[in-house]
């Protein structure tokens, strides 16, 4: 116990005694952590599905799996429901669905429910120019009409 108490006394003696001390005059700087292009990457998935819901009571809904293989981005897109007969014009559009503004990447045309495409970008860049969405029109002929939207 009188151990216990010497200890106590001594460190409040101790303290008291630094409590009066002047501060130094440089103050070290603080450390600030470094983003590289490691931290940035891991913050941006290189696999995304986008769910492509109905538009203009199309009968279509469907997929797109974002994949960066390579530094690149691969766009499948998948479409179920009603089939059209002819190709679909489709692309990723600056803004959200349903009201999409111009076009930023036109991507492969879906036939018969499937399409492919191949962006000489990566998923972070890709990302970084949103928002965008994924627009399926009806057709050539038909491009004002969207009948699938998914906003990336």
């Amino acid at each position: 116990m009188k151990k216990v108490l010497f200890l106590g006394t001594l460190s409040l003696l101790l303290g008291a005694c630094s409590y009066g001390a002047s501060t130094p005059t440089s103050v070290s700087p603080t450390a600030t952590p470094v983003v590289t292009a490691a931290t940035t990457q891991a913050a941006v998935p290189t696999k995304k599905t986008i769910t492509l819901v109905e538009e203009n009571k199309s009968g279509q809904k469907g997929t797109a799996l974002l994949e960066e293989v390579n530094g690149k981005v691969r766009v499948t897109v998948t479409l179920m429901g009603k089939k059209y007969t002819g190709v679909q014009p489709t692309h990723i559009h600056i803004g959200v669905c349903p009201g999409v503004g111009a076009v930023k990447y036109p991507l492969t045309n879906v036939v018969s429910g499937k399409s492919v495409t191949v962006l000489g970008v990566t998923m972070a860049d890709l990302m970084n120019q949103g928002p965008l969405a994924l627009n399926v029109h009806k057709s050539v002929k038909g491009a004002g009409v969207y009948t699938a939207c998914g906003s990336l």
